[in-house]
């Protein structure tokens, strides 16, 4: 099985960036998309941003020109970097492998942007 760990997250006051990892436990880039989502207490997860295994992205539309996804296939890791952070952004960023068979996520890293 896939194993995915988040790191990254932190306090960071509105305007400010993080860059978030997802570290995999294989080579899984060929045959996954990748995916970043992020859940805020008493909503739904919500897909923030993705990348194919053809190195294809898409955002959400509340995102889009201010994070960033990206891979690096020799380290097994996939980022989300994110700029001019809003208060709203704050959630439990997690990220997903999704294979043709099922997905595996990670644990998940807690992203706070203060006011």
């Amino acid at each position: 099985q896939v194993q995915l760990v988040e790191s990254g997250g932190g306090l960071v006051q509105a305007g400010g960036s993080l860059r978030l990892s997802c570290a995999a436990s294989e080579n899984i880039f060929s045959v996954a998309s990748m995916g970043w989502y992020r859940q805020a207490p008493g909503k739904q997860r919500e897909l923030v941003a993705s990348i194919t295994s053809g190195g294809s992205t898409n955002y959400a539309d509340s995102v889009k020109g201010r994070f960033t996804i990206s891979r690096d296939s020799a380290k097994n890791t996939v980022y989300l970097q994110m700029n001019s952070l809003k208060p709203e952004d704050t959630a439990v960023y997690s990220c997903a492998a999704h294979r043709t068979f099922g997905t595996y996520w990670g644990q998940g890293t807690q992203v706070t942007v203060s006011s």
